[in-house]
């Protein structure tokens, strides 16, 4: 897609970028445990940081904590610090405080769990018995099992608020689509309960402000940051929703602008990033 001279000055002049990670800047490595590069990806960050243009990478994983992911993408080259790396857990930390919900029952793995200890909530294991849980907030939890249900449910029927990290049934790897694992878990919570999940992460307007705070930017620069990735549900939908710009790649879940609703498509879709290393 051919760019506009006045979108080329947007990106150019952007205020700060938020990056996901899967199939936009990197992808699972699945030999090394690591990340590979997608490519222009180290590049353009490479850039920006010269430039002094803020910029973090928000991805919706809970697998590992925001650090351990960190080191995966510095190991493949990228200038990602610790602080500028952001996952769902990262905004749910941030919003759960926010909101007094200080005891936490959370249905994923220690990763997930990981930035709601570090900013000091009480956090409840999976299947362990507690009373007065505020919320229950699923992530990355491939070990779920019944046990777990019952306690998540048990909490919920008493009077906690079910939170996620996501709520998108897919993420891009580089052996395609795997299941992402909140997804199934609020099904079943909902079925169970009838409560639906409240999302913190990508595309919540919790998730974009979190990004906000990380790069030093005030809301009043919305309309100048913009939100690179591959997925229209999630970094598309976040970027719209807030009136920031959306540019779309089609190195991952999206493939084509075609058929997407207006809340979902990109402000223009790239088919790898060297455009916008050109333009930097």
């Amino acid at each position: 897609m051919t760019i506009s001279p006045d979108f080329k000055a947007r990106l150019k002049d952007a205020a700060g970028y938020i990056f996901d990670m899967d199939g936009t800047i990197a992808l699972g490595d699945a030999k090394s445990g690591g990340h590979r590069a997608l490519p222009h990806a180290i590049e353009v960050l490479e850039t920006l940081k010269a430039n002094g243009t803020p910029y973090v990478v928000f991805t919706n994983g809970t697998a590992k904590p925001p650090a351990t992911y960190a080191a995966s993408l510095r190991a493949a080259g990228f200038p990602v610090d610790d602080h500028l790396m952001l996952t769902p857990s990262s905004s749910a930390a941030v919003w759960l405080a926010k909101n007094g919900m200080t005891k936490v029952r959370v249905l994923g793995n220690a990763g997930c769990a990981a930035p709601l200890v570090d900013a000091g909530l009480e956090v409840v294991g999976p299947s362990e018995e507690a009373e007065g849980v505020h919320a229950v907030y699923t992530g990355w939890f491939r070990e779920f099992d019944f046990a777990a249900l019952e306690a998540g449910c048990h909490s919920l029927w008493h009077g906690a608020k079910l939170v996620t990290a996501s709520n998108v049934p897919f993420f891009a790897t580089e052996n395609g689509r795997a299941i992402g694992a909140s997804y199934p878990i609020n099904a079943m919570l909902t079925a169970m309960t009838a409560k639906r999940p409240r999302i913190l992460g990508k595309p919540s307007r919790v998730a974009f402000e979190t990004a906000m705070a990380v790069m030093g930017l005030p809301r009043s620069a919305t309309k100048d940051v913009v939100v690179v990735g591959d997925d229209p549900a999630l970094e598309m939908r976040m970027a719209n929703t807030v009136g920031a710009h959306s540019l779309g790649l089609a190195t991952g879940i999206m493939a084509s602008d075609d058929a997407l609703p207006e809340k979902d498509r990109p402000s223009i879709l790239l088919s790898n990033l060297e455009p916008l290393l050109q333009l930097l």
